[in-house]
């Protein structure tokens, strides 16, 4: 009779993190910073119907890198919680606290599992508040752990060493342009710290602009907004493109 194979249940769990992060780091890279008015969300994404960044619910927004089929699965699933959990009790009781707590156990339900794949995905979670001191912003890792972000966050392809860029070059009360300017800068980094030019048409771009009127916080920016924004640099600028009509919503 033949030993079975043995696989020690930390090289087990080590080899599903592993197969995740490679599945994570073949995808393109996306951003999301905090900006004077809001959240900025800014990734290289050539399709323009299969996005990596959706609304989840009035002031939350959502972005993820990975398998789409994974991550949409998980949106899905955020959009009815959050509809469920504001038509029982009350629209302000859907947080991004909340949400995130909720991605956080079936990512790390899935990751334990030892019935199926890991998921090769890395999800951001944002909502907006009345200051940006409010904001909140959580980075949710294939194994269902949550980081608290602040300022800005990358995951993705190059995720590593686009965080160092940020970080060293984020401030606090930078306008809009200001902040899709340094994303794109972050982005266009590749491994070998050469820098390649990122056409707008090839950007996805959204908001989660505090300044809205309107419950719901998200937006798109898109053609000649973005286009301007990414001309602009000026406080002038971007608070004219913020104020200005809405391309698509």
């Amino acid at each position: 009779m033949s030993t079975p194979f043995y696989v020690s249940p930390q090289q087990a769990m080590a080899d599903r993190a592993e197969y995740a992060r490679k599945g994570i780091a073949r995808g393109r890279s996306l951003v999301v910073l905090q900006y004077a008015d809001g959240i900025v969300f800014v990734g290289e994404n050539p399709s323009r119907a299969l996005h990596k960044f959706s609304e989840i619910y009035d002031r939350i927004g959502f972005a993820a890198a990975g398998k789409y089929n994974e991550y949409e699965n998980l949106r899905i699933g955020g959009v009815r919680y959050a509809d469920l959990r504001g038509y029982t009790y009350d629209r302000d009781d859907v947080t991004a606290r909340g949400l995130a707590n909720v991605y956080a156990q079936t990512l790390g339900t899935i990751f334990s599992s030892q019935a199926e794949k890991p998921y090769e995905v890395e999800l951001v979670v944002a909502e907006v508040g009345e200051s940006p001191e409010s904001d909140q912003i959580y980075r949710l890792p294939h194994d269902g752990s949550i980081v608290d972000e602040h300022g800005s966050v990358a995951v993705g392809g190059n995720a590593e060493q686009i965080s160092g860029y940020l970080d060293q070059r984020h401030r606090d009360g930078m306008t809009l342009a200001e902040a899709l300017k340094l994303a794109v800068q972050a982005l266009s980094r590749d491994t070998n710290g050469s820098e390649r030019e990122i056409p707008a048409e090839r950007l996805e771009v959204a908001v989660l602009d505090r300044t809205r009127p309107q419950k719901r916080k998200f937006k798109r920016i898109v053609g000649r907004q973005l286009a301007r924004l990414l001309e602009s640099g000026s406080a002038e600028g971007a608070a004219a493109e913020v104020s200005g009509e809405d391309e698509e919503e």
